[in-house]
């Protein structure tokens, strides 16, 4: 199996969402599941149905993520020395040449990705483009309005 790149950061919310889904979410689910056997006839019980709908996701979903952290590959950003290359895990600060818009990302795992919060999936477009990138260089992106250009400003490790 291939492993999956993740910051320690991801790793962790991973691991905290894996505790909660087996400590709070499953022991509850269990409960709906036997008050709705209580109320006798299951075949037309809708409360049953849904609490045994809702134990499928919960269920699915810990194994998902079972998986996901067995197969992950942790990296601290702040441990990288790329020596100023854009890589996993590597925050950077951008300009557009057309607008001269400035913004920041980081790059992460696909579990972590928030582009609200600054964080882009290693397999989005940007992305695949600033990879191996330094100060100074230019880097194309195909957008959907066109090719964007962009100036990686600087390459930060945090």
């Amino acid at each position: 199996m291939a492993t999956i790149p993740i910051t320690k950061r991801g790793a962790e919310q991973l691991k905290q969402e894996l505790h909660r889904l087996k400590t709070v979410e499953r022991p509850a689910v269990i409960n709906a599941i036997a008050e709705a056997r209580a109320q006798g006839d299951l075949s037309e019980n809708a409360e049953y149905e849904a609490a045994k709908d809702r134990q499928g996701f919960i269920e699915g979903r810990i194994l998902e993520i079972e998986g996901k952290l067995s197969a992950a590959q942790v990296i601290d950003p702040s441990a990288l020395d790329a020596g100023g290359r854009v890589v996993f895990g590597a925050t950077v600060e951008l300009a557009d040449e057309d607008s001269g818009e400035a913004v920041r990302y980081q790059i992460v795992g696909e579990d972590e990705a928030d582009l609200k919060h600054g964080l882009i999936n290693v397999s989005s477009p940007i992305a695949r483009a600033l990879i191996g990138k330094e100060e100074g260089d230019t880097a194309e992106v195909q957008a959907p309005g066109g090719v964007r250009r962009y100036e990686v400003v600087s390459v930060s490790y945090v």
